[in-house]
């Protein structure tokens, strides 16, 4: 084994592979990747409307630190923008945050940012309420002078903040218990009182954050008069250890985590009534199951609870009476390898209805449902998905007035996202609107009255555009033009920007593959070149999209560049299993993880040698998380790779939590799957030059994966490299200094291990 504590050693880059110098061209970096101003230029970071769409708000980074967020408004109509919430106004430069707050943004990929990561309007859309270093502050449209006030300032840190519906109060969880402020007296309420230890009130548990896309804890009623919220306690959970070291020394953590087979965390759901002072328990027992998803119906009387089994094979949708306590089974949605958990579940105002969304016909689709559960008709159909950006959820609004429903869908194409619209009472649910046209990547916003939309657009030639378009798709105007001109961040290292290949494969059993290819601006003729298969490969995510490098995980797709840079040819296939293409492409993975994974990869590199400028003797493999399973599987179970890195991965899905692992192979012990699914039992077959890499307080992927890894490898006298990141967590590369410290990290690995 080759320990490594820093840097690997430098290396000219390539020397062996050099490639003509491009004129005009400014080579891109990794310390530039991190740095402001954003490469892929401005853009609007969770816009929101006012009420009656004047304006729109959103998060900016500052000139010189992009992930240091303030809050700006911009008036749609003259198209200026104002500043405000600075943030360092408010808190300064260090801002401080807590153990729990840094785990929620942990989960919502959010750890990486400081300043305002959230905010939300007012329902008379007159102040914003924005949490800031642990506490909350209120900006106020009308005032004059001094447009920002503190709301609280105790020594707890307030998290999951948010206006009641109709504005009387401000909630928020501090201590591990749910609080109100009424707004017109400045009261402070504490909901409940018993959150202490291991019993924590209106927050949602592990799970639900990391696997669920559940966020919250706790729901209001329309009416402000009730608060749904849950009860967790983390008694049953298995505690684990971990140590977070960081320069000042080393930390023991003991921390509840529920591996798959183990007991989950019990939770209870309750509902408070201002008016009485009391909670009392709703009529919903989760035994083993999980609490998917809550909301209200419109009487503020009843609650919409989705209730999922263990094995994830049945979700009911229930109608809880909150008076009388009386239940009622709307519907059952049932499936042999597990149901995917949405927030598609619309009531609407002016008619006794609900869209509900399913993949009962094998896709993702929508359908509308009387408020007895009876199902009134399918609202679409066809072998595409109803779908948004990289989540389940596809419903963008409904104009309950023309009875006109509005989605994001990848009809036109997998590799694409574009707004539709079809009646709520079409009988021909195969027959849909596209109303975006440009291609590539969209995601839309309905403002309020649902006449016009804002439209985030890119697409690989396009980086990121914001516009209020009407709904025929025709531009009003452009918030963020982000034109490809001389003041473009990226224009400098537009000469070597490599064009990206799009194409398909076939999988053995006939599914399509879709692919990128990308390869260096300058090519030789007759020369051969390595390749670096760049892979994530798991559920619920898909890679390859005609977009601007990546979207949200833009660093990933400038540093494919800087690998062309450098030399090589970088490949991403979405294999079988990856996400949004339908039961039959996704659940072949079920019972058996790494398998169809690998074979799909493996059709990609027979496509990679039949290029004749692939040099199929120098081909390496990188990925983060699933990705660095998917790169241990292949170098354990093939010979495809000279080398390869492998970034936070599982190797022992015993060890990975129970609803994500669970879901795809059932209970530990039932079967082989874990033992076949697992990278440790292969670990003698490695081939190729590995580097393991981990964030050693790592709390979503325990760092005891790695160092299993590492001590059977060294048990087999079997070479790899290694770097730990003390204190960082699973996304440690999101992070600029580790992130940077990461990335030349592996250029240099690769440069080494796949030269000539």
């Amino acid at each position: 084994m080759r320990y490594t504590t820093a840097l690997i050693v430098s290396l000219t880059p390539l020397a062996a592979i050099a490639v003509p110098d491009t004129p005009a061209s400014t080579p891109l970096t990794v310390e530039r990747i991190f740095a402001a101003p954003d490469l892929s230029g401005p853009r609007l970071r969770s816009p929101k409307f006012s009420p009656d769409g004047r304006y729109v708000t959103f998060l900016q980074g500052k000139a010189d630190n992009k992930d240091q967020l303030d809050l700006w408004g911009m008036d749609t109509r003259s198209g200026e923008s104002k500043l405000l919430v600075d943030s360092r106004a408010l808190v300064g430069n260090e801002e401080k945050l807590s153990a729990e707050e840094e785990a929620r943004r942990e989960r919502q990929r959010t750890a990486s940012l400081r300043g305002i990561v959230e905010y939300e309007f007012s329902s008379d859309g007159k102040r914003l309420l924005v949490p800031l270093g642990g506490d909350l502050y209120l900006y106020d449209f009308s005032a004059r002078t001094e447009p920002v006030r503190r709301l609280t300032n105790s020594g707890s840190y307030e998290t999951d903040a948010r206006f009641s519906p109709g504005g009387k109060y401000v909630s928020f969880i501090r201590d591990q218990n749910l609080f109100v402020i009424e707004l017109q007296s400045g009261q402070e309420q504490a909901l409940t009182t018993d959150g202490q230890g291991l019993v924590q009130n209106g927050v949602a548990e592990f799970v639900a954050q990391e696997e669920m896309d559940r966020n919250t804890g706790y729901w209001w009623s329309p009416d402000d008069t009730r608060v749904a919220f849950t009860l967790i306690d983390d008694t049953p959970v298995q505690e684990v250890e971990r140590f977070e070291i960081n320069a000042d020394g080393a930390r023991m953590f003991r921390q509840r985590y529920p591996a798959a087979g183990t007991a989950n965390t019990q939770v209870t759901l309750k509902v408070f009534d201002l008016r009485s002072g009391s909670a009392s328990d709703v009529a919903v027992k989760f035994d083993d199951g999980y609490l998917a998803r809550v909301s209200w119906f419109g009487d503020s009387k009843h609650l919409a609870v989705q209730r999922q089994t263990r094995d994830q094979k049945k979700l009911e949708l229930l109608k809880v009476d909150v008076v009388n306590s009386g239940v009622k089974t709307l519907l059952t949605e049932t499936s042999p390898a597990w149901i995917e958990l949405h927030d598609d579940l619309r009531f609407l105002k002016r008619r006794d209805a609900f869209i509900w969304a399913s993949r009962r016909s094998g896709y993702r689709h929508l359908y509308l449902y009387d408020l007895d559960g009876n199902l009134l008709r399918p609202l679409t159909a066809g072998e595409w998905m109803v779908v948004g950006d990289g989540t389940e959820d596809g419903v963008v609004g409904v104009d309950e007035a023309k009875g006109i429903v509005y989605f994001m869908a990848n009809e036109a194409s997998p590799l694409e996202r574009h707004l539709y619209a079809t009646s709520l009472n079409t009988s021909d649910a195969a027959h849909v609107r596209r109303i975006s046209q440009e291609t590539g990547w969209h995601d839309a916003k309905l403002l309020p009255g649902a006449k016009q939309y804002l439209d985030q657009w890119s697409s690989p030639e396009q980086p990121p555009t914001a516009s209020i378009r009407t709904m025929d798709g025709k531009v009003q105007r452009w918030l963020v033009r982000n034109e490809f001109d001389e003041s473009h961040p990226y224009y400098p290292f537009r000469a070597s920007r490599p064009v990206e290949e799009f194409g398909s494969l076939k999988a053995s059993d006939g599914q399509s593959l879709y692919y990128r290819l990308l390869k260096p601006a300058r090519m030789e003729p007759g020369r051969r070149y390595p390749v670096v298969i760049d892979t994530y490969g798991g559920p619920h995510f898909q890679y390859v999209r005609k977009d601007w490098m990546g979207g949200a995980r833009a660093a990933q797709g400038y540093f494919r560049q800087m690998l062309t840079q450098q030399g090589f040819v970088v490949f991403t296939l979405d294999n079988r299993g990856s996400g949004f293409r339908g039961e039959a492409f996704d659940t072949t993975i079920s019972g058996r993880l790494g398998k169809v994974e690998i074979e799909d990869q493996l059709r990609g590199v027979d496509f990679l040698k039949s290029l004749p400028f692939i040099d199929a003797e120098r081909m390496g493999m990188m990925g983060w998380s699933y990705g660095g399973y998917m790169t241990l599987m292949a170098l354990t179970h093939t010979t495809a790779f000279k080398a390869g890195v492998a970034g936070a991965p599982v190797t022992d899905w015993r060890l990975y939590d129970t609803h994500y692992t669970e879901r795809y192979l059932g209970m530990p012990g039932a079967s082989r799957s874990y033992e076949d699914s697992g990278v440790l039992p292969a670990a003698g077959s490695l081939n190729g030059s590995l580097l393991l890499v981990h964030g050693m307080a790592d709390d979503n992927v325990l760092f005891t994966h790695s160092t299993m890894l590492m001590q059977r490898l060294q048990s087999l006298d079997k070479p790899f490299d290694v770097m730990t990141y003390p204190g960082s967590k699973h996304g440690l590369i999101r992070v600029p200094q580790t992130g940077k410290h990461y990335y030349e990290m592996v250029l240099r690995f690769f440069s080494r291990e796949l030269a000539d």
